[in-house]
């Protein structure tokens, strides 16, 4: 059996090969960011971020084109899709969000990290990461949308359920080597 691990370590430290991209199929979702309930999820989309792009021009100024700035940032709603989450937390978390009677929307802070598998597969569920590469923490969320499986007794695939997300600011934290002693 092949060392993958060992081939990939020698691959990214190898200065004149570039490292190898990492693969999408390996991530954790906890709900909080400190002692955060951690829930499994088959497929995430639509994470993304727009900044509005505001033309300005001064009457005296003395070229015709106008000077581009920032305006306001705008985040999309992400899908998640699940076929099991074995989170007390985020059931009763969506469950609040889309009840019928209409309280205090539970606003809470996801973290979406990615695992890098080419360090090495986990042989097991992860629940804590070592190996994250890139974390989006998307601020205040909260559950639009849910839609329940579809159910049929002539299929034998996966109950899978999903939910939209709202959000109001995505931080990215991209993955930071540790340092190597020499």
């Amino acid at each position: 059996m092949a060392d993958f691990g060992a081939t990939a370590a020698a691959y990214k430290s190898d200065g004149k090969n570039l490292p190898y991209p990492y693969t999408k199929m390996n991530f954790q979702v906890m709900l909080g960011t400190e002692n955060a309930d951690v829930a499994s999820f088959s497929e995430i989309s639509g994470i993304d971020a727009t900044v509005d792009v505001v033309e300005f021009r001064q009457g005296n100024a003395s070229s015709l084109a106008p000077v581009k700035i920032p305006g306001l940032v705008k985040h999309g709603n992400i899908t998640m899709k699940f076929g099991l989450t074995d989170s007390a937390a985020f059931r009763i978390w969506i469950a609040n969000c889309i009840s019928d009677t209409r309280q205090v929307i539970p606003r809470a802070d996801l973290v979406i990290e990615l695992i890098d598998i080419i360090a090495g597969s986990p042989a097991q569920i992860v629940d804590t990461i070592k190996n994250a590469n890139m974390t989006w923490q998307l601020k205040n969320a909260w559950v639009c949308k849910y839609t329940g499986t579809d159910l049929n007794a002539l299929q034998s695939e996966i109950a899978i359920e999903s939910i939209e997300v709202a959000y109001e600011e995505m931080i990215l934290i991209p993955f930071a080597p540790a340092a190597s002693a020499t």
